[in-house]
């Protein structure tokens, strides 16, 4: 079997309020109003297919929501999104592989955030025969051609995957293509997913 994890919120916690919340004590513009304008919009969706530069999207983004802030000052607001590791799921992955499963991640990222995470958190790379990342392929979930392209890649059908993520968006699209989805909706999904398989 092929098991395809996303990465945010289901082998790292992320959350976005810790970027906002860090870009208004360093551009002294109040949070609420951040949240208020913040949003995954096409720049944000173009800089995960690696349409735009990481310069491009920081002019954006600052644009839209009132920030002045320098290139550092943005980097680290946009690093603050992880919080932690979920030790129980690195541990799974392994398990897998261990029993001859195939064991991949897709993730919509961007580069600057590529700049980071796999320096934070090693576990993750350790954990999977490899990696798929949206600003390299040019493609993005929840459009099937990514999808696609991670059977192809790995040689596995559509009914021989199962996939990880906590959007639901892209679980009906991996849904749609016949591979077998989990909405993962707290750290438990995971292992209490495979706990009623064993």
């Amino acid at each position: 079997m092929l098991y395809i994890f996303d990465l945010g919120n289901v082998i790292v916690d992320i959350d976005f309020n810790r970027v906002l919340g860090v870009w208004s004590d360093l551009g002294r513009v109040p949070l609420a109003t951040l949240q208020s304008r913040f949003a995954m919009d096409e720049a944000f969706e173009q800089h995960e297919r690696g349409e735009i530069s990481d310069a491009q999207f920081a002019e954006k983004v600052c644009d839209r929501l009132g920030l002045a802030l320098g290139e550092e000052q943005f980097e680290k607001g946009w690093q603050a999104v992880f919080v932690s590791l979920r030790p129980e799921v690195i541990a799974r992955m392994h398990l897998l592989r261990e029993q001859g499963h195939r064991v991949v991640v897709l993730s919509n990222t961007n580069a600057l955030h590529t700049r980071f995470w796999p320096k934070q958190y090693p576990e993750v790379g350790q954990a999977a025969d490899a990696i798929y990342l949206s600003q390299e392929m040019g493609m993005r979930k929840p459009e099937p051609a990514i999808f696609q392209r991670v059977l192809e890649q790995e040689g596995f059908a559509a009914d021989q995957a199962v996939f990880f993520d906590d959007n639901e968006a892209n679980v009906a699209a991996a849904r749609a293509l016949g591979i077998d989805t989990v909405l993962v909706t707290s750290a438990k999904s995971v292992p209490e997913w495979f706990a009623t398989r064993s």
